[in-house]
């Protein structure tokens, strides 16, 4: 059986640098798709390409309007290609409406020098000692994953009591379990709610305005991790006038970085 997940970013091709899709019920936030299953179905549109090099290396996807339910096209071209990095420009459109722009950067990648400065987070609970969070009354998309939370859980209650700091680390895994690979890594980079809900304590109206995803790991690391779950660590820097930041981290069960990323969030009051 196909997993939602596959479904969701599922393409067509329907010409040159060109591609078709649909959205999927599954992953519908508030407005439109989570954010989310849009970076992972844009990125898809590069792996499909018949010109891709290599595998990715970053990803920024801007948020330009709503994603309205149904039909959708992306177009996506290569607009340089080195020896070893290739950089793409990718739209996604709705009857000739641009609801989304990204950028993305893939390397044929070689082996090197490596360390993390990171730290790890070690000596959290497993996610086997941990209750998973039950969040699927909320929104379709909370339910396509198994966030079970160290720290910094969707507030309840929503009680409007400020809280110092916004910081949240969670186990996540695709719901049901699907193996990770570069697209549910691409995904799970905004599977964090507005660090502004978990600093206020309170509903506020917020969305994703700009993501960008760097991707650390390679695929013999994503393979490894199979359908464990990784930790995703979050937190808020700066909330000023209508809009604030918010970095993340993905790390697998081993202490590997998979990922790090930034967004930058509308909200308001």
């Amino acid at each position: 059986m196909t997993h939602d997940f596959d479904s969701a970013i599922a393409l067509a091709p329907s010409g040159p640098d060109r591609f078709t899709g649909s959205t999927h019920p599954a992953y519908a936030n508030m407005v439109g798709p989570y954010g989310g299953i849009t970076c992972a179905t844009l990125l898809q549109a590069v792996l499909l390409h018949p010109q891709r090099l290599g595998t990715p290396v970053a990803l920024t996807v801007n948020y330009a309007g709503p994603i309205a339910d149904g039909a959708f096209e992306i177009s996506a071209r290569a607009t340089r290609t080195n020896r070893s990095t290739q950089h793409w420009n990718l739209e996604l459109s709705q009857q000739g409406v641009i609801a989304t722009t990204a950028t993305a950067v893939f390397a044929l990648r070689r082996p090197s020098w490596s360390s993390v400065e990171a730290s790890a987070h070690g000596n959290l609970p497993p996610p086997a000692q941990l209750p998973a969070a039950d969040l699927s009354a909320r929104l379709p998309w909370t339910g396509r994953y198994d966030m079970r939370f160290v720290d910094g859980a969707f507030p309840e209650p929503l009680d409007g009591v400020e809280q110092p700091q916004s910081l949240a680390r969670v186990w996540l895994r695709d719901e049901p379990p699907r193996p990770l690979d570069f697209l549910s890594l691409a995904a799970l980079c905004d599977a964090f709610f507005p660090r502004v809900y978990t600093r206020r304590r309170r509903f506020t109206p917020a969305g994703t305005v700009t993501l960008s995803a760097y991707f650390h790991a390679d695929e013999a690391m994503l393979a490894s991790q199979g359908t464990q779950h990784v930790l995703g660590v979050a937190r808020g820097l700066a909330y000023h006038q209508g809009f604030h930041d918010q970095s993340a981290e993905i790390w697998g069960q081993g202490g590997q970085l998979l990922a790090t990323t930034h967004q930058m969030v509308y909200f308001r009051d």
